[in-house]
């Protein structure tokens, strides 16, 4: 069972190339006690930073120029050795859902943003990766 605290203390990265968006998200889990937050709107930084922190949960925009969330997600499988790819997608198009679920988002996260969702479904995902992580860990698969 992973604590409430340690809830709070998962790694979170989000991704979003409209500042305003990263902002609000950040705000809105720092203002639920989220203490491990980093933010970035390039979205050719996501793999390197993921590699270097191994997140808990990632907030990943599908529609960025350059690198959509679609090839984020290609490149995070690379680096990730159990396949498990702990993203919630941000999206405002419901058509983009079941296909970010089939590239393996393990959820989404509505545009515009409602704060009880957003909560909820962090909540969610952090709780389940952690989960993952130190059944991983037990298991003597991986270093995490």
């Amino acid at each position: 069972m992973i604590s409430a605290s340690g809830i709070l203390h998962g790694k979170v990265l989000i991704v979003d190339d409209q500042e305003a968006n990263a902002l609000l998200l950040e705000r809105i889990l720092h203002g639920a006690g989220y203490v491990s937050i980093t933010s970035t709107m390039d979205p050719c930084e996501v793999c390197e930073l993921h590699r270097n922190n191994r997140y808990d949960l990632i907030l990943l925009d599908l529609e960025m120029p350059n690198m959509d969330g679609y090839q984020v997600m290609e490149g995070l499988k690379e680096i990730e050795p159990d396949g498990y790819l702990p993203v919630l997608v941000i999206t405002a198009h419901t058509g983009h859902k079941l296909r970010a679920l089939q590239a393996g988002a393990k959820g989404f996260i509505s545009k515009p943003f409602e704060l009880a969702e957003v909560l909820a479904r962090v909540h969610n995902m952090l709780e389940v990766s952690l989960l993952h992580k130190e059944l991983q860990r037990r298991a003597g698969t991986t270093s995490a």
